[in-house]
């Protein structure tokens, strides 16, 4: 009965599939990937600029080593040498919606099988009577938080909601602090904080921060002693979403939106790019507030930061952060200090590059693919310029707050991009899972 019910809370999604967004269409765009010489900012810029012109509107979705992925119109005349990665992004983006149909395409281990207990434990199907379940389509807003509020209701020794703010439209920016002990009963406890959609678009960091959730709840109510042990000795503190607005946004208006929903200077062009709006080495991006990669006025102006940044300053002072896993899409990558520049060394460069493959090699073991480990310097994600890795959650944690931070970039490597589909809500939660476990053992080392 214990197991049913476990599963039934963990597993079981609140209401019928979301609707596909209508006022945003994308029938006429496609995206592209451009081979690049030198992965430079100024080669990149070179090469955009000569094959779009202005980069005003210019929508990156990526800039790797040896290519960038870009949105652009179907009729877009491409003289240099590219490959259309998406080449119907209005179907694409309708893929990510509705239920998993479990159907397979050229990656091959979609909803590989369980083995063992994983298949009595995990396939909620087959334990409870429905075909609808919180992991087999990406959730709304609402759906998540009535998600969080039943695990609260249902684990109230080891879970507990805490209302980190209030984004600019009013809605509560959520964490799960998960424990199976409070500060008094083991003062010495180190804090591990994982937080998901700081990036509206990418919905697999968001799934994947609640399928941590549920892995460790689920595993912990039954008698996993792994389980036992993490939420013993260590507090979780996790934030699926980050962005609640640009994240709620993504559901109702514009899949493909990035920023939050607040206002800038100018009414027509809304939203802050949270990711660069951290005080740790912010600059001014002096980028149009309509770009995707607008940073704000000033530090911590996007409203989620600051809360976030007071959150940890005033209500859990207390808290000795050791761990910081920031998820998003997409690469396939696990960065590690610092995003700023490449001339500042980390502290502790070593163990936290050894960390770091450690971590590659757990997800190696789990499902076979690679995330490669990378200085955040190197990653330009959707950044043009170089002042676009300052601000970043990840530099900010890491100097300021947690002894060891990454921010994993989840898949793919571009197939599908910040489209991945539904059936990949699994295969990537466990092997951030894994990744997770490994990072545990990690901090649990008497010597660390």
């Amino acid at each position: 009965m214990l197991l049913q019910w476990v599963f039934v809370v963990l597993a079981l999604a609140w209401g019928p599939a979301a609707a596909v967004p209508s006022e945003s269409d994308f029938s006429d765009y496609k995206v592209v990937r451009l081979y690049l010489e030198d992965s430079g900012y100024e080669d990149t810029h070179r090469l955009l600029r000569g094959v779009f012109g202005d980069l005003q509107d210019v929508d990156v979705w990526t800039h790797a080593q040896k290519f960038v992925d870009v949105r652009v119109s179907k009729g877009t005349e491409i003289s240099v040498d590219h490959d259309v990665i998406i080449a119907d992004l209005d179907s694409a983006i309708k893929d990510t919606y509705g239920s998993n149909n479990g159907s397979n395409d050229d990656d091959g281990d979609v909803d590989g099988a369980f083995n063992g207990r994983d298949q009595k434990v995990f396939d909620a199907g087959e334990l409870v009577g429905t075909e609808e379940f919180f992991f087999d389509q990406y959730q709304p807003l609402d759906k998540i938080y009535s998600w969080m509020e039943r695990l609260q209701e249902s684990f109230p020794d080891i879970i507990n909601i805490e209302v980190v703010g209030r984004t600019y439209e009013g809605r509560e920016l959520r964490a799960l602090h998960l424990c199976a002990n409070n500060n008094q009963t083991n003062p010495e406890k180190k804090t591990i904080v994982i937080t998901g959609g700081v990036h509206a678009r990418e919905w697999v960091s968001v799934s994947s921060a609640c399928w941590v959730v549920a892995q460790l709840v689920g595993r912990y109510a039954l008698g996993d002693q792994k389980e036992i042990k993490y939420l013993e000795n260590l507090d979780f503190l996790v934030i699926p979403v980050f962005n609640p607005d640009g994240y709620e946004y993504t559901f109702t208006t514009n899949r493909l939106w990035r920023k939050n929903r607040q206002q800038t200077y100018i009414p027509v062009c809304k939203g802050i790019d949270i990711d660069h709006s951290f005080g740790y080495q912010w600059e001014s991006t002096h980028a149009y507030p309509c770009s995707e990669e607008y940073s704000g006025e000033e530090p911590f102006e996007a409203i989620e930061a600051k809360s976030w940044n007071d959150f940890l300053s005033t209500v859990k002072g207390e808290y000795k952060v050791y761990g910081y896993l920031d998820l998003h899409s997409y690469s396939q990558e696990i960065l590690y200090p610092y995003a700023f520049s490449c001339d500042a060394l980390p502290r502790d460069l070593e163990n936290l590059l050894e960390l770091a493959y450690g971590i590659n090699k757990a997800i190696r073991y789990q499902s076979g693919r690679n995330y490669d480990v990378v200085a955040a310097c190197k990653d330009r994600g959707a950044d043009l310029t170089p002042e676009l890795g300052a601000g970043s959650a990840l530099d900010f944690m890491y100097h300021q707050r947690a002894h060891w931070a990454f921010q994993f970039k989840l898949r793919d490597t571009g197939n599908h991009g910040f489209l991945l589909p539904p059936r990949y809500i699994r295969p990537v939660g466990k092997e951030i899972y894994a990744g997770l476990n490994y990072f545990c053992d990690f901090l649990l080392d008497p010597e660390i």
